[in-house]
């Protein structure tokens, strides 16, 4: 789907549904809209990066979370995890919900992420199968590690995954 074609959910902070709105315009104005995160983990408890294609029209080439989207309207947001996760990583795996927040990210280029995030996590160490127009490489790396990158250097990782990471380490 292009694009220009792709809608998100508007919603209040209660998860009511207001509309529907091209996702390009959501994030330009930066309104509140479905979504969420999957952290994926193997069985050391190492955490599954992904690093966003080069040609992501936001935080392009930056280190973030396993997979994160928007549910479409016919979708939950667990059935839309799913779809996402064979979509960018070309697996699937078992997904629990862990928690919901909202939050507000200015991603650059004049454009936010304004969201209720669903945040689903699961354990996989099989085989990937990576969507190269969304994924450009996937590493695991220990919590530890991680944090340090982070603290060392910023920049290479997405807005929202820095955000979502505090927020999960609060939430378990």
């Amino acid at each position: 789907m292009k694009l220009t074609e792709e809608k998100v959910i508007l919603i209040t902070p209660k998860d009511e549904v207001l509309g529907v709105m091209n996702k390009l315009e959501a994030h330009q104005k930066g309104i509140l809209h479905r979504a969420f995160s999957i952290f994926l983990f193997d069985k050391k408890g190492n955490i599954l990066l992904q690093r966003r294609a080069k040609n992501k029209y936001h935080s392009p080439h930056q280190w973030t979370n396993a997979c994160c989207s928007h549910p479409r309207e016919d979708e939950t947001y667990l059935q839309a995890a799913e779809r996402r996760l064979r979509e960018e990583l070309g697996i699937s795996c078992e997904l629990e919900k862990k928690f919901d927040f909202i939050y507000k990210a200015d991603v650059g280029g004049g454009l936010w992420e304004h969201e209720l995030d669903h945040v689903f996590t699961g354990i996989y160490e099989g085989e990937f199968h990576l969507n190269p127009e969304e994924v450009s490489e996937i590493r695991y790396i220990s919590l530890q590690d991680l944090e340090q990158e982070i603290e060392k250097s910023p920049e290479n990782f997405t807005e929202w995954f820095k955000i979502i990471l505090k927020e999960y380490k609060q939430h378990l």
